[in-house]
């Protein structure tokens, strides 16, 4: 089973990736300097940091636009934990206790003992 995490936290989950991820390429460009190989050693040097530069550029744009649906988010009281949590869309996750929520009855999950009827 795959964890799940709301949609706010999975957005900022794939920025800091794409952050860590964009570093690590540019760590790994400069070994061709350290290293001292030669003209090809500046030319993977230049590559690896113009990649490791770009996914650092779309890690910042995820996280804006993390912060900027995050601030047009429905805040709502979780029924589990009670603590007060962002949600996007018809049907999200609790930032803190992953219950599923929803603010819409076409969504709401069946218990166990009930068959699912479609209306």
């Amino acid at each position: 089973m795959r964890f799940k995490s709301s949609k706010v936290n999975e957005f900022r989950l794939w920025g800091l990736a794409m952050t860590m991820g964009g570093m690590l390429l540019m760590i790994i460009g400069l070994a061709g300097i350290v290293f001292d190989w030669g003209q090809a050693g500046r030319i993977i040097a230049v590559i690896f940091m113009a990649i490791g530069m770009i996914s650092v550029l779309v890690s910042m744009g995820i996280y804006f636009w993390a912060g900027m649906l995050s601030t047009s988010a429905t805040v709502i009281d979780c029924p589990e934990c009670g603590r007060r949590t962002k949600m996007l869309g018809k049907t999200d996750r609790c930032m803190f206790c992953k219950t599923i929520l929803t603010i819409d009855p076409q969504y709401e999950p069946v218990g166990e003992n009930e068959p699912k009827t479609l209306s």
